[in-house]
């Protein structure tokens, strides 16, 4: 199951990916975690020290090898070079499983221990000097999106996502590639604003999208939420010990984290488990996508018609 974090800069997205990433791990489900924010903090959220986040290869820095193991075989691809972050899987195209080791592996994935043990973590990259003023992020975002388009995943699999901020999330197709969304909303009209922008693109293309709150202090701000977000409100999170000991670079034991969390994780858990895949449609966004793409602006960058990628016969397995 696929699952993307997404809200309001500074909303919290990144503390509660990383705490729903903690719970899999604590039930011993295998979860691969992926850092595709513009501002690079699963790592430390995990409770990872920087040298281990720094050791870790990006994903955007091996992108051409990426790109010429998961091209595999296919015949609509000549080469790796053509390849585009929406470009989809076809026939002879290699495919990424959860029980198969792959070299991204070994390029650029790191296996978590302690608490985390069986949590992997890769991570898109983040801005390098010669990227300031000629490139966007999704240059470096691209790389998951690849990968998950070419991921064979299913129920008990879980691969979570820590988003940009904000709406920027729809400037690609990355957002049609998940089971469930779940957008992080405080208790202020800016984020509900947010929330509004972004429910409003995914109604487009028949995203749901769950809400978790976030900094809530009080009743007035549940009823806020309430009354501003209705049925979509999955839950939310109050004061914690726990997180504000995570921030401060401390590392306590995730046992202590507050009951009232944990049943905010279990309904979230619920909410994911309880999700239905239709591969069809999936795939079917995957290639509205990259024909979108291709006569914005890939089909320049390749020098050919990418959109002859799409192999119409062709749908990817489920597990």
């Amino acid at each position: 199951m696929r699952i993307a974090f997404v809200g309001k800069g500074g909303s919290g997205k990144t503390t509660l990916s990383a705490l729903l990433i903690r719970e899999l791990a604590r039930l011993g489900r295998p979860v691969v975690a992926i850092d595709a924010d513009i501002n690079q903090h699963l790592g430390a959220a995990l409770g990872l020290d920087p040298e281990q986040v720094d050791a870790l290869t990006p994903m955007s820095a091996v992108l051409p090898e990426i790109k010429e193991f998961l091209r595999g075989s296919n015949p609509r691809i000549a080469s790796a070079d053509e390849m585009v972050k929406t470009t989809p899987p076809g026939s002879g195209s290699r495919l990424v499983r959860f029980a198969e080791d792959s070299p991204l592996d070994e390029w650029c994935t790191l296996r978590l221990a302690g608490e985390l043990a069986g949590a992997r973590l890769m991570v898109t990259g983040a801005f390098a000097e010669q990227d300031l003023g000629v490139a966007c992020y999704h240059s470096k975002v691209g790389a998951a999106e690849l990968y998950l388009n070419h991921l064979v995943d299913g129920p008990g699999q879980y691969c979570v996502l820590d988003m940009t901020a904000g709406a920027d999330a729809f400037a690609s197709g990355l957002f049609t590639r998940f089971d469930v969304t779940f957008l992080v909303v405080e208790p202020t009209r800016k984020s509900v604003s947010v929330y509004r922008q972004y429910t409003d693109y995914a109604a487009e293309y028949g995203i749901s999208v769950r809400v978790v709150g976030n900094k809530v202090v009080d009743d007035e701000d549940v009823a806020f939420l309430r009354a501003e977000i209705g049925d979509a409100l999955v839950g939310w999170m109050g004061d914690s010990r726990y997180i504000r000991a995570l921030d401060r670079g401390q590392r306590p034991e995730f046992s202590t984290f507050e009951p009232g969390g944990f049943e905010l994780l279990t309904r979230m858990l619920a909410e994911v488990d309880g999700a239905v895949r239709d591969n069809d449609r999936m795939t079917s966004l995957a290639h509205l996508f990259h024909t979108k793409n291709a006569l914005a602006w890939a089909n320049r960058a390749a020098g050919t018609d990418v959109a002859l990628q799409i192999d119409p016969e062709y749908v990817s397995p489920l597990v």
